[in-house]
């Protein structure tokens, strides 16, 4: 499980366990026939589509896939556990040849970015560009990440995958690590690729924790946010909640499997938190019990929180949804163990007339085997995906900062 895509894991509200409950909103329904409105939620034996957000009537006709029910692979589709291992290990990995970018911070950090090999000689300087944010201990390696950035370079996209600080075997140089709220790496990225290409319109993709930066990022810089439109896939949104989560049960498989991503990443920089004066717990970090024991050690001190549930109580995306000003399209498996649904804040998305929310019945975390490349081929979203991004780029010019 060490290199498997599971994922999860500036100061918002404080600490807190309010749950988003699914109210009887009024969603809309993608069955093979039409598209209706109802109340409930889908029929369990007759998957179908749960649509809802304020944006929803608005970006609907992007949609060609969604007049019809979602169907997961048999067997594999209908575990959620054994759909999300499955794509873990056994989805294709297309080959991508990549060309590395390294950026340096005004804290003196390092990012990677990975663009595709020989994109910037044959593309046009104002192709549109789509940033990819994988998620927790993810990076350019992984199967999700290729999949989507191939079906972007097929429709003529540059593409671009941000490695967090420490993923993807990108360099570090300060005592930080990949962490869910800081946001100051992200304005870095989309403000260098917005310079690079001041031409091009610009988009953004993130998965698990990668999307919850990603919408921490438009709720809190909605002010300076230069995309055109973004899409969050499988966010915890609430990371209190989603903690719980991930220590109940099976779910504690996934949480080894991160906790050892995060403990092998930690290993090969531990020389720098070693010399720091903070109180960074280092024997703890290189052998933690759980995820949260590695925040607590780790990720809480870089960021200067004091405890690890004032951190992930400051994290949560679900907070900012509200101040979000662009195009954003949030697709959730109603299954997800790792990222649960009723961690979604439904009523801020239906709420803000950007925002549209898409719940498939079945998918699992990363997974969502099903569709016309199912089981090894791309995810079922990948062209969901695409066909909103390429909507906004027909449709929409390059928007002016709010």
């Amino acid at each position: 499980m060490a290199t498997s895509p599971l994922s999860l894991t500036s100061k918002p509200p404080s600490f807190t366990r309010l749950r988003h409950q699914r109210p009887p909103l009024t969603t809309v329904r993608a069955s093979a026939a039409t598209v209706t409105t109802t109340t409930g939620m889908p029929d369990h034996h007759h998957p179908s589509l749960e649509i809802t957000g304020g944006g929803a009537d608005r970006f609907l006709p992007a949609f060609n896939t969604l007049h019809l029910p979602y169907k997961p692979f048999p067997i594999i589709g209908w575990n959620r556990h054994l759909e999300t291992i499955f794509a873990a290990f056994f989805r294709t990995v297309p080959e991508v040849k990549y060309r590395r970018e390294c950026l340096r911070t005004q804290d003196n950090g390092t990012i990677a970015l990975d663009w595709v090999y020989g994109d910037h000689r044959s593309l046009p300087s104002d192709s549109p560009i789509l940033i990819l944010l994988p998620g927790l201990t993810g990076g350019s390696q992984d199967s999700y990440v290729k999949h989507m950035l191939l079906k972007a370079k097929s429709k003529g996209w540059r593409v671009v995958v941000f490695n967090s600080r420490g993923c993807a075997n990108s360099p570090v140089t300060t005592p930080q690590l990949q962490t869910a709220s800081f946001t100051a790496d992200t304005c870095h990225v989309v403000d260098h690729v917005s310079s690079r290409y001041p031409k091009a319109s610009i988009y953004a993709v993130g998965w698990s924790l990668g999307g919850n930066i990603l919408v921490n990022y438009l709720g809190r810089e909605h002010h300076r946010c230069s995309l055109s439109g973004a899409v969050s896939l499988c966010n915890p949104f609430n990371l209190v909640i989603a903690d719980e989560n991930l220590r109940k049960g099976f779910n504690n498989i996934y949480d080894r499997a991160l906790r050892g991503g995060l403990s092998r990443t930690f290993e090969k920089h531990t020389s720098l938190f070693e010399e720091m004066h903070d109180e960074y717990n280092v024997q703890a970090g290189l052998n933690p019990r759980t995820v949260r024991e590695y925040d607590e050690a780790i990720t809480r001190v870089s960021l200067g929180y004091k405890s690890v549930d004032e951190y992930y109580s400051n994290s949560c995306s679900c907070h900012v949804v509200q101040h979000v000003r662009i195009p954003l399209l949030c697709i959730q498996a109603a299954n997800d163990p790792i990222a649960p649904i009723e961690a979604t804040p439904y009523s801020d998305i239906k709420d803000n007339p950007n925002c549209m929310l898409i719940v498939t019945p079945q998918g699992g975390h990363l997974g969502w085997v099903a569709g016309d490349d199912a089981p090894f081929g791309a995810p079922w979203t990948d062209n969901v995906v695409i066909e909103y991004l390429e909507h906004l780029q027909k449709n929409a010019s390059k928007p002016e900062s709010s």
